[in-house]
């Protein structure tokens, strides 16, 4: 499985915290947000930031594997 968390407005917008997929040979980043956002249409137009394992990736096509963390964000402000 491959689990999905999301975090400040995001989670807000999808009204959970965390998802999981399954994974499939070949999924990527890209495939994942598809599904997401087919569920839960604009829910992610805020997102800015994506790791995978904790570290920030910026290719959506990032292929992903059993075991996988990907983390949704949206830009953090603060003071």
């Amino acid at each position: 499985m491959i689990k999905v968390l999301f975090f400040g407005p995001v989670a807000d917008r999808i009204q959970t915290r965390e998802m999981s997929f399954e994974a499939t040979p070949g999924i990527t980043v890209s495939d994942i947000i598809a599904r997401i956002a087919a569920q839960h249409p604009g829910a992610l137009d805020m997102v800015s930031f994506i790791a995978v394992n904790q570290e920030q990736v910026q290719d959506r096509q990032t292929l992903l594997r059993d075991g996988d963390e990907v983390a949704l964000m949206a830009k953090f402000s603060g003071g």
